[in-house]
């Protein structure tokens, strides 16, 4: 009987990470270590509302997304793809209960960093404090833009600040999805792209 290989650790995350951080070989390897791999399949939920996000979640390939369940309503936060990092940062600094789902848009592989074992490296492994702090400013400045958008963009304006800015989402995503993200009907999307 032979067994599975074990997962290849992404090159792509160690080099984002050494662009980022000063790491030793004995700071990579404690990370690989503990790093759990994962695939999901299409339309999976990675973390459901309700539940607290234990985990951050680098993405190898595919794409996720996450959104809020208003009124029955789904309502895309934002998407993700190959070489980014999400967590649901208010539900993994607390531990409370997620308002948010995250789910696969595709096939995906993503790898779990647990919130255990950052805080862990935080106190053993001073150099991963940085890589917390970074993740943490990403997360606010992707929060600000989204939020002043959505208070002084038109649905028109989103649309093209999204085609300019992250053309991926627009090739991978589907129409329905990118609505519930601008904030608008499927059907005012279509008349949106036929204006160009």
């Amino acid at each position: 009987m032979t067994s599975a290989a074990a997962p290849v650790f992404p090159v792509a995350l160690l080099a984002q990470l050494r662009a980022m951080l000063p790491l030793t070989a004995a700071d990579e390897a404690a990370l690989q270590a503990v790093m759990q791999p994962r695939r999901l399949v299409k339309n999976e939920l990675l973390l459901r509302a309700g539940e607290p996000c234990r985990a951050a979640v680098y993405i190898e390939t595919g794409a996720l997304r996450y959104f809020y369940t208003l009124a029955g309503e789904e309502r895309t936060g934002q998407f993700f793809f190959e070489g980014e990092w999400y967590a649901d940062y208010d539900s993994f600094l607390d531990q409370a209960p997620s308002q948010q789902s995250i789910q696969a848009l595709e096939p995906s592989r993503v790898w779990l960093l647990s919130r255990t074992d950052l805080y862990r490296f935080y106190a053993e492994r001073p150099v991963f404090e940085r890589f917390g702090r970074l993740m943490a400013e990403q997360a606010y400045r992707g929060s600000r833009a989204r939020g002043a958008a959505l208070l002084t963009a038109s649905p028109a304006q989103r649309y093209a600040q999204l085609l300019r800015e992250r053309p991926e989402v627009v090739q991978r995503v589907s129409q329905r999805l990118i609505a519930t993200y601008l904030g608008i009907t499927p059907e005012s999307l279509s008349r949106i792209r036929a204006r160009g």
